[in-house]
């Protein structure tokens, strides 16, 4: 089995590279000249979308690729008095949006995004519900902006229980049908560490068709007694679907895709440590492997690529022990 290991959205190794530069909207409608904001607005995003270029070039000399965007790529972009201006930050940044697209696309990248825990479709406030599709909505159109088609996915967790879980459940499951398309078969779905825990997730996935990101760390603070290679079968045939397939070329298939952290310490289990442990994720590895030719790993710790770059010095201790590094991010498991 070959795994691929990424990171998140900065590196803690490459200078002043911040896709995620801002501003307030405080700041913005202080500014007298209107025009002259949004062409503010512009200028910020194109230095984000700049410093993406380099992060994903750093990444690509490093053999990293798997990446996940952040979503702070254009400020403002889903503020409700920039929706009703008519603001087309797509149009305007056109052409360095087109550059990351080919990018991505030329090195053979995986790329998502993972909108924030504000996107919450087991709602039951419409408003809510409006604001969490206007911003799958964002997502989705920076990813077409790209030319990035809908291999590139956005990753949600289920969302609040609301004091009812199996209504919030229920809810989200017919929120998410009466999305259109396009919307729906960029989705993958990732149980998480307080509410809806992997099984859970799982079974609304398969009813959903969509395909499932199991985060292994979450699934250890937040499970009823499962192992996660118990639901790896059944996680894995969520990647047959369809829609986790749509757009995927034939005779090729998007591979499953994990999040693995370690816990910050005893006292913050559900904390992201600084590094991945490598054992027991190995561990995990190594148990899925006859069943699975490929999984791309989200590194979701704060030293970022520099996480990466730590685990691989660490999976080196274990070759010749059914690991063998194929470059500088990627391994084969042999079971």
């Amino acid at each position: 089995m070959i795994a691929r290991f990424g990171y998140v959205a900065m590196s803690t190794t490459l200078e002043n590279a911040s896709p995620s530069k801002t501003m307030t909207y405080k700041t913005f409608s202080g500014l007298t000249d209107q025009e002259a904001a949004v062409r503010r607005l512009e200028s910020i995003a194109a230095e984000n979308l700049h410093n993406t270029m380099r992060l994903l070039r750093h990444s690509i000399a490093h053999d990293i690729h798997v990446y996940r965007f952040t979503s702070k790529l254009i400020p403002l972009a889903t503020h409700e008095a920039l929706v009703n201006l008519g603001w087309n930050p797509y149009e305007a940044l056109a052409k360095p949006f087109a550059e990351v697209g080919e990018f991505v696309k030329n090195h053979g990248m995986r790329v998502s995004f993972h909108p924030d825990h504000f996107t919450v479709l087991s709602t039951p406030r419409p408003e809510v519900l409006r604001n969490s599709i206007r911003d799958l909505q964002y997502h989705v159109a920076i990813l077409e902006a790209m030319g990035l088609d809908s291999r590139a996915k956005n990753n949600i967790h289920v969302g609040g229980a609301y004091g009812d879980k199996p209504s919030a459940g229920q809810r989200f499951i017919e929120n998410v049908i009466a999305l259109p398309d396009k919307i729906k078969k960029r989705l993958t779905l990732e149980n998480d560490d307080k509410t809806f825990n992997a099984p859970e997730t799982l079974k609304i996935a398969e009813s959903l068709g969509l395909p499932m990101v199991l985060d292994i760390h979450h699934q250890w603070v937040n499970n009823v007694g499962e192992t996660p290679a118990e639901l790896w079968p059944r996680i894995l045939r969520t990647w047959t679907s369809p829609f986790a397939q749509a757009d995927v070329p034939e005779g090729q298939f998007l591979a499953p895709k994990i999040h693995a952290s370690s816990p910050k310490s005893t006292s913050d289990p559900r904390g992201h440590a600084d590094h991945v442990i490598a054992a027991p994720l190995l561990h995990f590895l190594r148990e899925i492997a006859p069943m699975t030719k490929q999984v791309d790993i989200m590194l979701e710790a704060k030293l970022k690529d520099g996480a990466v770059f730590a685990l691989m010095e660490d999976l080196r201790q274990y070759s010749g022990d059914g690991v063998e590094i194929i470059d500088s991010a990627t391994v084969r498991i042999v079971p």
